[in-house]
């Protein structure tokens, strides 16, 4: 059993599998980032100051000062604002693995096509021709 997951884990599908997750999390702060840092503040920009990471509604029908003040009392929450960043995030992520897999798509494709291949010279008779000639040649003698 220790042998085969070795080579389980030995395999290259599980090592690339292993990168790709490694990369991603990486990817995913990279995102986070983006949309808490850049695209919220120029969204509030054009709202009028809206500040999505903040916008919830109480379900037990308190007001609070944050979604922080009614997370620590403990208050049943919507946190809208989070759902929304969300769906930035993965139409942000959605977006750019689209774009990667588009060039690699060109990539593999430009890989498989063939450089500039001499067109096809017609050769002469074969070896067999040749010899199949002779021989008629020399039976007409």
């Amino acid at each position: 059993m220790l042998n085969e997951f070795k080579d389980f884990i030995a395999k290259g599908n599980v090592m690339d599998m292993a990168v790709g997750i490694i990369i991603g999390a990486a990817f995913t702060a990279i995102v986070t980032s983006l949309v808490g840092d850049i695209i919220n503040p120029i969204i509030a920009l054009f709202t009028g100051g809206i500040d999505f990471s903040g916008w919830f509604y109480s379900l037990n029908g308190e007001t609070y000062a944050s979604i922080t003040a009614a997370e620590e009392a403990g208050a049943p929450i919507f946190a809208i604002g989070r759902f929304v960043m969300a769906i930035i995030n993965f139409l942000i992520i959605a977006f750019v693995v689209f774009m990667l897999v588009k060039m690699v798509n060109r990539v593999k494709a430009a890989a498989e096509k063939p450089d500039d291949v001499a067109p096809e010279v017609p050769s002469g008779p074969s070896e067999l021709d040749v010899l199949l000639e002779i021989r008629d040649s020399l039976k007409t003698r």
